[in-house]
This record gives structure tokens, C-alpha cells and sequence, in this order.
């Protein structure tokens, strides 16, 4: 999608994606405005000095609980990206209410925002989390996609549309494990929850990438997963730490062996791309015409970290972050 003079509105936009996404626009797309929508005012002025000189930038304070700050927040929008949500697993188990208002709650005010304003694309990001979840972050994940998705059946005579991105794990993200081990590195002693475990991994510039190239070839409805590499959460301590202590203290309540990002049952109305999988809605009733392209998949596919060919050995990871050469 060409977004030169667009305006593109962030939620979350002082958070990881929302930065990563701000500096890649700025650079390469030529918008007319972006508008970052957050509530941590620390983070916007922290955000705003680093811009001093780009006009191009507005920053929002709001929440996107509030539904009316929403309505006036798009107005004249073009595109919305919608990045904000409660992400850490734990917290959402101890305040189960507040990541319903704020991930479930917040993207039906999205919805219904970019339907008032008849914002043409707006895109979700979504989490392997949601697919069959085990966690209350997860199952808001999951409403989440699935608001989203039947957004397009309120606004279909409107041009709003709505797609979702879905993907795995940001290496070295706030609260991922890469922090964790390379900060227990130095201490010669790293604690795993199951040496069995595997996860999804995505890069942030790729996960950026990935998402701005969505925008450009949504058409309401689908859900976007990237296909990218797994690698076992015991490579990655040996990576960082190849002569640490390895401790195993057990899986955490609300945690998985192995992540899945595309199950048996979507399989069924999904699509194999070169880069990606696209899965369909089962019930589109506002389009009249079907989805075409890519690759039907096979009977009882099955996207999982445990059974990826797809691998990222130790080596490739330390590329990838070359800040975390090995500490013995």
C-alpha cells in the first residue's frame, strides 16, 4: 500500500512495535501525519524530544478504553494500527478485568471508530497466544481477533476494513526471555521453565515489515501469520550463555510447551503464500465474491513451534542480536 500522505494512527504508539513502526514510516513511506495514541505521558515526551524537528508526528494522550476520545483520536484517519494492549501474561491473571477492558473492550471501540470515521484500513496485531489460549491475555487476544474480524459484517456499507496481523514472539522484547537470560548471564546461571519448550520468533524491523506489508494487501478479514523459525527456549539460553548452569523449575501457570499459530480447523480456510499464511473467515457475508490465491493446505496442518522445519540455531540467533555475544 503507498501510504505517502496518509495519515496513519497508532494505538500503543509509544510502545516497542509503535516505535519501530513510527521510524520505518518516517524514513520510507512519506506520510502525511502519524498520530501516536497512548496514555503514558512519560514515554510521549521522552518520544516527542527524540523528534524535536519532525513536524509529521502528533502525539495522543488517550486510552482506548474510551471510546469517544477514540472517535475524535481518527477523524481524518486513513490507517489504523492497532498495537496497544495488556501483554504480560501474569498481569493479566491478577487483573483479569482490566485486560478485558483494555484488550477486548478496546478493540470493539476501534472497531467502532474506524466504522464512524470510515477509516479505511485498520489492522489488528494479534499473538500465537490467542490460537487455542490457556491464559486470560490469550482468550482477550482471541475476542479480540474475532471482534475485529466481524467488524467487517457492521461496516459492510462503509469502506472500513478490518484485517488481523498474528505472529510469535518479538526476540529481546520487554519481558521476553533474551532480557531475562542475558541479564542472569553474568551470575553463570540460568533458570528454564522445561528443556522441551519451543517458541516462535520474529525480529521487530520483520515484524514491522511484515505488518506495513499486510496493510497493503488486506481486503477485510483475513488473519496474517508470518511464517518464521523456531527455536527451542534451551538453544537460546546456550546461545547467550553457553557455559551457564542450566536450572528447570517447571512451567508456569498459564504457559505452553509449544506455541501454535495456525490449527487444524483454520487450516481448512486458509492459504499457503512464499512468506505467509492467510487464513479466511469462515462466514464472510460482506463480500460477494470469494477470497482467491495461494496454496490450499493439507488435511489436519497444523502450524506448531514443536513440528516447524524451520529452525534458528544458536548461531543465527547471536546474528541477530549481536549484543548478546556469549557469556561464559
Amino acid at each position: 500500500m503507498d501510504l505517502a500522505g496518509k495519515t496513519i494512527f497508532i494505538t500503543g504508539g509509544t510502545g516497542s512495535f509503535g516505535k519501530a513502526c513510527t521510524e520505518v514510516l518516517l524514513a520510507h513511506a512519506d506520510p502525511k501525519a502519524i498520530r501516536l495514541f497512548s496514555r503514558d505521558e512519560l514515554k510521549q515526551s521522552e518520544l516527542q524530544a527524540s523528534y524535536r524537528d519532525e513536524s509529521r508526528l502528533r502525539f495522543l494522550i488517550g486510552d482506548v478504553r474510551d471510546r469517544e476520545r477514540l472517535l475524535a483520536a481518527t477523524r481524518g484517519v486513513d490507517v489504523i494500527i492497532h498495537a496497544a494492549a495488556l501483554k504480560q501474561v501474569p498481569v493479566c491473571e491478577y487483573n483479569p478485568f482490566e485486560a478485558v477492558q483494555t484488550n477486548i473492550v478496546g478493540s470493539e471501540n476501534i472497531v467502532a471508530a474506524a466504522i464512524a470515521n470510515a477509516v479505511p484500513r485498520t489492522l489488528l496485531l494479534s499473538t500465537d497466544k490467542a490460537v487455542n489460549p490457556v491464559n486470560l491475555y490469550g482468550a482477550t487476544k482471541l475476542c479480540a481477533e474475532k471482534i475485529v474480524t466481524q467488524g467487517n459484517a457492521y461496516a459492510a456499507d462503509s469502506v472500513a476494513r478490518f484485517s488481523t496481523v498474528r505472529y510469535g514472539n518479538v526476540v529481546g522484547s520487554r519481558g521476553s526471555v533474551v532480557p531475562i537470560f542475558a541479564e542472569q548471564a553474568p551470575q553463570g546461571r540460568l533458570t528454564i521453565t522445561d528443556e522441551r519448550m519451543t517458541r516462535f520468533w520474529i525480529t521487530l524491523p520483520q515484524a514491522v515489515d511484515f505488518v506495513l506489508s499486510c496493510l497493503g494487501i488486506m481486503e477485510g478479514g483475513e488473519v496474517f501469520v508470518p511464517k518464521i523459525p523456531t527455536m527451542r527456549v534451551i538453544e537460546i539460553a546456550q546461545a547467550i550463555a553457553p557455559d551457564a548452569e542450566l536450572v528447570f523449575t517447571g512451567i508456569r501457570p498459564g504457559e505452553k510447551l509449544h506455541e501454535v499459530l495456525l490449527t487444524e480447523d483454520e487450516a481448512r480456510h486458509a492459504r499457503a503464500f512464499d512468506d505467509r499464511y492467510l487464513i479466511y473467515p469462515e462466514f464472510p457475508t460482506w463480500r460477494s465474491e470469494p477470497y482467491d490465491g495461494g496454496e490450499p493446505l493439507p488435511d489436519g496442518f497444523r502450524y506448531s513451534s514443536a513440528q516447524n522445519p524451520d529452525r534458528l540455531t544458536p548461531e543465527e540467533l547471536r546474528a541477530i542480536l549481536p549484543v548478546l555475544s556469549p557469556v561464559s
